[in-house]
């Protein structure tokens, strides 16, 4: 049911072989039908935190949870893991390797022991909703680098997973690139399919997230609806990270009389919007009197 805890993570640490440590007490919950932004920057544990809710690495301590049962990490338990909990690398040339896009996509269900017309079905249904169906038997090496990026979400979706892991999906994708993904992202959201995504891109994890958890230092220092980000400026500051640049823009209009305090648009695109709509030189009777005298002078 939507909602619902799907996975958690309880005080996960991670020691790697060297002694750094990925994760260092890392708790926070996944929860069905969810959109989730791993927030925070370069090194806070974002990319080591994705690779153990894949059952990629294994926690030193804590435990990981899925449907309140702990992970198995038996062969038999990590391959039905990964039926449900499907990861998409930052590097798409680390998870592409077949000839053709076809066969790259048709790897996953073929090893499910599918037989061919479920294998086809399953390839076919993946490459549509990433906008790739065209591009089948294209080699794999002729696509683009955003192309790339599509046919590895097509490799995962052919799992048919229930959650959908993605490791800063926006890099070295242009603005055009960004758009298409984000609109392959709202669709499978809409389908019901539980996502989490690792960005230090607090702009984009603001409009996009419905929940945001706080990386740093290997630990989650806070997790929150993605609404409450406005009023979460010290943890954000604390964690090295700004508000989203709409939400400064946002309180800066409301000082001088423009807009009301409420509500906080989430993207440059909305607040303009509200602009729009706001009559030239009509007073805000939201603003405090010091702001209405300040306007009048």
């Amino acid at each position: 049911m939507a909602g619902e805890l799907l996975l958690e993570l309880q005080a996960v640490s991670h020691v790697f072989a060297d002694g750094s440590r990925g994760l260092d007490g890392c708790s926070l919950g996944i929860r069905r039908g969810s959109r989730n932004a791993l927030l925070g920057a370069n090194g806070s544990g974002k990319t080591t935190l994705l690779l153990h809710l894949n059952g990629l690495l294994q926690p030193s301590a804590g435990c990981i949870r899925i449907d309140d049962c702990a992970l198995d990490y038996s062969r038999s338990g990590l391959t039905a893991l990964r039926r449900r909990v499907g990861l998409v690398f930052q590097n798409p040339e680390r998870q592409l390797f077949s000839a053709s896009v076809f066969e790259d996509v048709s790897f996953g269900p073929l090893n499910l022991g599918l037989d061919e017309t479920g294998v086809r079905a399953r390839v076919a249904q993946a490459l549509a909703a990433v906008g790739m169906a065209e591009q089948a038997e294209r080699p794999v090496h002729h696509l683009s680098f955003g192309q790339k990026k599509r046919v590895c979400i097509a490799g995962v979706l052919a799992m048919q997973p229930e959650l959908l892991l993605l490791d800063e999906p926006m890099a070295g994708l242009d603005s055009g690139m960004q758009d298409e993904l984000l609109r392959i992202l709202d669709d499978l959201s809409a389908r019901g399919i539980s996502i989490v995504l690792a960005t230090h891109d607090v702009d984009f994890a603001y409009r996009w997230a419905d929940h945001i958890h706080l990386l740093a230092g290997g630990r989650c220092s806070a997790s929150f609806a993605a609404s409450e980000l406005p009023q979460q400026a010290a943890t954000l500051r604390a964690a090295g990270q700004a508000l989203p640049a709409v939400v400064q823009l946002h309180r800066s209009l409301v000082a001088r009389g423009v807009l009301p305090a409420a509500p906080v648009p989430g993207s440059i695109p909305q607040l303009l919007a509200v602009l729009a709509e706001t009559p030239a030189g009509e007073p805000n009777l939201d603003e405090t009197p010091s702001a209405r005298q300040r306007s009048a002078t």
